[in-house]
């Protein structure tokens, strides 16, 4: 028969204590994200384009894109967020949410928008070249 774990108090005092900073970090990361859509999303397109992760025909459009995509980010529950970004939770150890969700959209949706011509790179390096500009915005 199998044995049957059963935590103490104290033991789930501090999972639960844990699972609370974590959703507390990705609910403050959501929110700075949308006190600062436009520099951010300025800032994503602009760092994609030039690191020849994206091509695109039109910048201005990809930065509306991106846009659109923070801002809806802003207004979805939970198993929304969840499900965007569950393909690629694994690209990084500890991932910002953030940029997990734009990579995603970068990744699944933005490479068949008409003024996209194509999306280079690894996963991993677009999420990289987008953490960057996230953590230098919202930091």
């Amino acid at each position: 028969m199998a044995k049957v774990f059963r935590p103490s108090s104290r033991e789930a005092k501090i999972l639960s204590r844990i699972e609370s900073s974590k959703e507390y970090s990705r609910r403050k990361a959501i929110e700075n994200a949308r006190d600062c859509i436009e520099p951010l999303s300025n800032a994503i397109a602009m760092k994609l384009v030039e690191n020849k992760l994206v091509e695109t025909t039109n910048k201005n459009v990809l930065e509306e894109q991106i846009t659109k995509c923070i801002d809806k980010l802003s207004r979805s529950d939970d198993f929304d967020v969840d499900y965007k970004i569950a393909p690629f939770r694994h690209i990084v150890q500890n991932p910002n949410v953030v940029s997990l969700y734009i990579t995603a959209f970068v990744i699944e949706t933005l490479i068949n928008h008409k003024v996209v011509v194509d999306v280079y790179g690894s996963d991993e390096e677009i999420y990289l070249c987008i953490n960057r500009q996230v953590i230098k915005k919202l930091t």
